[in-house]
């Protein structure tokens, strides 16, 4: 414990880095836990993204507990209190050892003077946690850990189900794998599994996909290097099927990092004459290379905007547009938490005027009778079907193809998956044909 590498330090630390800097969970997760222990660092992680999903909530606490707030240079405190209330609230860890250990962050942060203090908060939390929760009750952004905002948007949105997705988004997302159907059939793949004592079923709405009872480290999985199975919602195995890409033809992964889809869709069809994953961040294109390396696919990556194809296009027609616009996101919180913390209500209105320049800007390059598959991980309408609507109601040369399926629910202008439905995150597709 007293070792300055320390999962509740470097758990403050992520806190900082996402609250004061803005940055996502992984990477500061990443950047704060790299001198850790396997142990350490998992007990890291279980705090961060413990203490991110309910962070609305453990701060509606905090407030009851603390007479006065924080000045800013001992913000590592209040995140210190934070760590220690979602411990007593949510982890197995024995009330004792989560509080002394807590407490005993505070000579590593330099603040020895905050020992009594945090001590006293976390045992006044213990002593008065039943009124608390019956406080929790009569707030809603206590209550369902979300920000106000999000709420209303949720409630305005879906009036029925609004309540089960705040549910839902607080939950922690299936480890869902999708296997190569070039190597092995999905059942086969479990058998696999079952032999090292891996327990798994098969997503009964997406053939490729299987969920496993627990997550395990990806170098435990059979032929995950070889690229016979690979991480992906199963949500997100729609897009590939969807797309349905023909032998001979050219298409074209728009916004394709980390290139998960991108992968799938040479997995569904390697005679393609060429398919192309357009980022326009290198570093995250990189992470397209990376899997197109693992699953020896033939892919070309190129860096550049989706809006300006001017700089990156050859004149030569796509057959098919996967287009996986980027987007709030709120469909994929159970998996991203941070979203809650880092997105904001003033971003929904650029973010669906960036995914209309996209929409506007790649339909030029899509062929005469090309199907252009528009999608994303969110929930909002404005994103979605709304942004559909729009863009036909603009677009004359452009007609909705009716998705019939078992999964999801038809919005009109595309189907709307919601976070849990068959085990899978927040998703929305359109599919598009170009006419004459």
């Amino acid at each position: 414990m007293k070792h300055k590498h320390n999962s509740r330090l470097a758990s403050v630390q992520v806190l900082q880095q996402i609250i004061s800097q803005g940055r996502n969970l992984p990477d500061a997760l990443t950047a704060a836990t790299k001198q850790l222990s396997d142990n350490d660092r998992a007990l890291s992680q279980a705090i961060c993204y413990g203490t991110v999903r309910y962070y609305s909530q453990l701060e509606f606490i905090a407030r009851q507990l603390l007479q006065k707030p924080f000045k800013e240079k001992d913000q590592d405190i209040y995140f210190l209190i934070l760590i220690g209330l979602f411990q007593l609230r949510e982890m197995r860890i024995p009330d004792h050892a989560a509080v002394s250990e807590t407490v005993n962050v505070t000579p590593l942060l330099k603040k020895p003077w905050a020992r009594g203090l945090i001590n006293a908060v976390l045992r006044n939390y213990q002593r008065q946690a039943q009124q608390l929760n019956h406080d929790i009750e009569q707030d809603e952004a206590a209550l369902y850990a979300h920000p106000l905002w999000w709420i209303e948007r949720l409630r305005q949105a879906w009036p029925q189900q609004w309540q089960d997705i705040l549910r839902q988004n607080n939950q922690p997302p299936p480890f869902s794998l999708r296997v190569n159907q070039q190597h092995y059939a999905s059942q086969r793949y479990i058998e696999l599994l079952q032999q090292d004592n891996i327990e798994a079923t098969e997503n009964r709405q997406v053939t490729t996909a299987i969920t496993l009872a627990q997550a395990i480290d990806v170098g435990q999985l059979p032929g995950f290097s070889e690229g016979k199975v690979s991480v992906q919602d199963a949500a997100a195995q729609l897009a590939a099927p969807l797309l349905d890409p023909q032998a001979g033809e050219r298409i074209l992964d728009a916004c394709a990092a980390p290139g998960g889809k991108t992968l799938h869709i040479f997995e569904q069809q390697p005679q393609l004459r060429e398919l192309l994953a357009l980022d326009s961040d290198a570093k995250r294109l990189q992470r397209v290379e990376e899997n197109r390396l693992r699953g020896h696919a033939n892919i070309t990556t190129v860096c550049g905007s989706a809006e300006q194809p001017e700089q990156w296009w050859d004149g030569q027609y796509f057959d098919r547009i996967l287009l996986d616009a980027p987007c709030s996101a709120s469909g994929v919180i159970r998996r991203h938490p941070d979203i809650k913390l880092l997105r904001r209500k003033s971003d929904l209105p650029t973010l669906t005027e960036t995914q209309q320049e996209i929409l506007n800007a790649l339909w030029p390059l899509l062929k005469e009778g090309g199907i252009l598959l528009y999608a994303t991980c969110s929930v909002f309408p404005d994103e979605n079907a709304e942004q559909i609507k729009r863009f036909l109601e603009q677009q004359k040369t452009a007609r909705l193809i009716t998705i019939e399926a078992d999964w999801g629910q038809d919005t009109g202008f595309g189907r709307q998956i919601l976070p849990g439905e068959d085990k899978m995150d927040g998703f929305f597709y359109a599919k598009l044909q170009k006419l004459a």
